[in-house]
């Protein structure tokens, strides 16, 4: 069974136990999924089975999109409704301009600082790991980028907001500095991934499908690896140039400028690698079989 299973992951189970339950529903060999959704999170959990977790890592750069719900009032050392109250404020009145002129420095920004509260590694060590035993650390900004950041709703004590953005990205981290350019406190209270790359939720199944389809029908349901790398440019290449490809033999491409990666598709259309730009050539990322 080879291909891409979009799974609407339920609020609750840590993504690693959702590939579990997949990978034993599945049959499936190799099973992996290509960025982790924290436990409180739903959506989007897209996860590669077999020869597809040979190009995870190229699914996991893809950019994403969310719907995420802030609550105003209680800050917690996770920045989202899994952990203790660490801080209580009141809550301004606000207006929708208010909160438009707040979310403004948000969507200019460039880099942002992961959360204590991450499976981001610092000198070797994750950084939930050095929160459980109460440390505190020094992290590094991380280059982020943020496409579109929209006020969806608003109440007395919430907001909610839809958020596209680069990989590598913390809502929970934009919810607790947003609150606080309202001049109050927040977290995150509910998230929900609802795009990662060109892989929406239109195309999701749930735990209790998979596990009620059994593997047959299942890979019915499996994305083609052409169908969830959509998101990359695509190049199509005349049938010397797959020939090449086939052997590894670099293509020049002098009129490219952008890094890439692309697809590369041969004549009949199958995609036969991944590919990135380098001094006017593609350097093969991942050949794939035919």
């Amino acid at each position: 069974m080879d291909g891409v299973l979009v799974v609407d992951k339920p609020s609750g189970p840590t993504s690693f136990q959702v590939v579990d339950r997949v990978r034993k529903a599945t049959g499936a060999r190799k099973a992996g999924h290509t960025g982790t959704l924290d436990p409180l999170a739903s959506g989007v959990l897209a996860i590669c089975l077999g020869e597809a977790t040979k190009v995870a890592q190229y699914l996991t750069a893809q950019d994403k999109a969310y719907d995420a719900v802030l609550t105003l009032g209680t800050a917690t050392d996770s920045l989202d409704a899994q952990g203790q109250v660490t801080e209580r404020a009141d809550v301004p009145t606000l207006t929708a301009a208010q909160v438009e002129a707040a979310l403004g420095p948000f969507r200019a920004q460039t880099e942002q600082v992961p959360p204590m509260v991450s499976a981001v590694k610092v000198q070797g060590q994750r950084l939930y790991e050095l929160a459980r035993a109460g440390e505190v650390v020094e992290r590094a900004a991380r280059p982020v980028t943020v496409h579109a950041l929209t006020l969806l709703d608003q109440t007395a004590s919430t907001l909610t907001l839809h958020v596209e953005c680069s990989k590598g990205y913390f809502v929970r981290v934009l919810a607790d500095g947003l609150a606080r350019a309202l001049g109050t406190v927040g977290h995150l209270s509910s998230l929900r991934r609802t795009r990662v790359g060109a892989m929406g939720l239109d195309r999701a199944v749930t735990l209790e499908q998979v596990e009620a389809l059994g593997p047959k029908a299942t890979e019915g349901r499996l994305l083609s690896l052409d169908e969830a790398l959509a998101s990359l440019p695509e190049l199509s290449l005349t049938a010397a140039q797959a020939v090449k490809v086939g052997h590894g033999v670099p293509l020049e491409m002098p009129g490219l400028s952008a890094p890439g990666p692309y697809r590369l598709k041969g004549p009949s259309g199958a995609l036969l690698a991944l590919a990135a730009l380098e001094r006017s050539k593609l350097k093969y990322l991942r050949v794939l079989r035919p």
